[in-house]
């Protein structure tokens, strides 16, 4: 009888088979084998005396399966594996790490090796080079095994955990029964959540004529994903495409017991992820309560959206910091009259851009120039032009004011119907 690599069987050292040996040695084995992955591998340390007794009946499986290849020649089928791989999705339940649960059958083929190569003497070179050809694919075959068994659990929990934040995002969204849907999947509802709404810039490896912008975007997301949580004490339940979306952050104070500090850790934590996603961000955001969630994310998106329209940078609003222009594109009859005082220099695109850029750069006309990349006469030039046109002289206090409020309303009345205004150099 010959084995896979073609050595004839039985294997022996010194005149004994190797599976008997093993065989015999079994118990003392398996023991040595548990001994050194609680000495050096610490989530072992730390397990119930219950699941040490499971995982030696493991390794005991293990070393019966290294000896009963030495005694056929051929690598143990998937079905004499099945408990090895049923064992494995055991541990990726209880949450021991993957290179934890692999580095248990590495330990036990050295502990074998170590038990069968005391007893090689020098008459026994073939069989020791047999034994140590069958030992690299014996590992493999293992390996493969307690891997795809630990993974198949690992996927199918991670989509149970996702079904469940989803279920509890689209409760919160939608002012369904929260408190019902959590208990149905066992989590925790917080007093408080921070809403965001993002909106995120294109990368700029989406627009590569050799790059697929869909692989580029979820590239993108993960890189988001894992920084805000990182950021994160807790959970966060999020829906976002490329493009942004929604994220609710838990928060364990009531919504009126956040502070500025709160928001400002929270901006921080969204300029960090600004610089390793490598886009610009921008979020509108509020706070609630989860009964409250629904009117919430309305209120962050209007005031992300009046942040866009108002050309302010990438980063985090709040209603407080965009009050005066949130206020101003409300649709109602003052809006429309503000808007009416501008709307003429719609027709003069590089005219109204030239307004907007200097009421942006804080009436300074050097500024304005420079942004605009244009001579500062030609900021003169133009803004007298617009004043002829509109009656209001940006260049003096009382009318700046209006021309803010008049822009700012044409820019929301714009928006409502559809279009945005030009924007030129």
């Amino acid at each position: 009888m010959e084995p896979e690599n073609g050595t004839p069987l039985p294997l022996a050292f010194d005149g004994v088979v190797l599976h008997q040996r093993l065989s015999d040695a079994l118990p003392e084995l398996a023991e040595r084998v548990l001994e050194r992955l609680v000495d050096h591998v610490p989530v072992y340390d730390t397990m119930p005396a219950e699941q040490l007794k499971e995982i030696r009946r493991v390794v005991e499986q293990g070393i019966g399966s290294f000896a009963a290849m030495l005694r056929t020649g051929r690598l143990p089928t998937d079905d004499q594996l099945l408990s090895l791989r049923q064992s494995a999705a055991k541990r990726a339940e209880e949450g021991v790490p993957v290179e934890a649960v692999v580095r248990a059958y590495h330990v036990g083929a050295q502990e074998c090796l170590r038990q069968m190569l005391g007893h090689a003497t020098a008459d026994d070179l073939e069989h020791v080079q047999a034994v140590t050809v069958l030992v690299f694919p014996f590992l493999e075959r293992m390996t493969v095994t307690v891997v795809a068994g630990f993974f198949a659990e690992r996927q199918a929990v991670l989509g149970e955990e996702q079904s469940a934040r989803q279920a509890l995002l689209t409760a919160l969204v939608e002012g369904a029964d929260v408190a019902g849907t959590a208990a149905r999947w066992g989590l925790d509802v917080p007093p408080c959540y921070l809403v965001l709404d993002l909106a995120l810039g294109t990368h700029p490896d989406e627009e590569l004529d050799r790059v697929s912008p869909v692989i580029a975007g979820k590239r993108k997301l993960r890189r988001l994903r894992v920084e805000l949580d990182r950021h994160v004490d807790g959970t966060v339940l999020s829906a976002l495409s490329s493009e942004g979306g929604l994220a609710l952050i838990p928060c364990r104070i009531e919504p009126d017991q956040v502070s500025d500090q709160d928001w400002a850790r929270v901006a921080a934590a969204l300029s960090h992820m600004r610089q390793v996603a490598g886009i610009d961000i921008t979020a509108g955001a509020a706070a609630a309560a989860p009964g409250d969630i629904p009117a919430a994310v309305t209120l962050a998106q209007e005031v992300r959206r009046v942040a866009a329209a108002s050309e302010r940078p990438p980063g985090l609003y709040r209603l407080p910091d965009v009050l005066l222009e949130y206020q101003l594109m409300r649709p109602g009859p003052a809006r429309n009259e503000l808007a009416r005082l501008v709307r003429p220099l719609t027709t003069r695109p590089e005219l109204l851009d030239t307004v907007r850029t200097y009421l942006r750069c804080g009436l300074s006309r050097r500024d304005t120039a420079q942004a605009l990349c244009v001579h500062p006469n030609t900021v003169d030039y133009r803004l007298r032009r617009a004043a002829e046109i509109t009656g209001l002289d940006v260049t003096s206090g009382p009318d700046a004011l209006r021309a803010r409020a008049a822009v700012s309303a044409l820019d929301a009345a714009q928006g409502a119907a559809g279009t945005s205004p030009s924007r030129t150099r």
